[in-house]
């Protein structure tokens, strides 16, 4: 059994210059209708600890979305829509990209676009071939917050996160 899958519309604002991508919702966020939303993903605390240095999330979604925008982070996937029985990215198929060159063209001051493991960047670049090459845009790979990403601990994904988003000239 496939199930459809529709991913979320952007969180983002006129003063974002990062975007961070996921893939795809997970079966647990897209039920909840939030991004992250799996106890076990690391997202939000990691993101909690480099953005106010706090170990715990807020604990309101909406406020969650709003830390991640007052640092000037946006929020999306490469995916738009796909189908998938399960939570893992490499059950996905049959997807469809969302439309980055249109997205870019709304929000001009994204610059950079980190991807939130394999799968998101391995759909950005499927889909959005001109924006590899445009100048002053810089797309990168990041390892991934799932928790079916088992090698990566915490620590390790917040060292890696904050040296991107440093590089980013983000306020941290």
């Amino acid at each position: 059994m496939n199930d459809d899958c529709i991913g979320f519309p952007p969180s983002v604002d006129e003063g974002c210059r990062v975007l961070v991508l996921g893939s795809m919702p997970s079966v647990k966020s897209l039920a909840e209708q939030q991004y992250y939303a799996h106890p076990q993903n690391r997202f939000w605390p990691m993101m909690t600890k480099i953005l106010t240095g706090k170990d715990v999330p807020p604990a309101v979604y909406e406020d969650r979305l709003r830390m991640l925008r007052e640092h000037h982070i946006a929020l999306w996937d490469a995916i738009a829509s796909c189908k998938r029985e399960g939570s893992l990215d490499s059950a996905i198929h049959d997807e469809i990209g969302n439309d980055f060159s249109k997205f870019l063209a709304k929000w001009p001051r994204i610059t950079t676009i980190l991807c939130n493991g394999g799968k998101s960047f391995q759909c950005f670049k499927r889909y959005n071939k001109v924006l590899l090459a445009r100048e002053g845009l810089t797309i990168r790979q990041m390892p991934s917050t799932s928790p079916a990403n088992a090698r990566w601990r915490l620590n390790d994904l917040i060292a890696e996160w904050r040296k991107a988003l440093s590089i980013a000239k983000l306020p941290l």
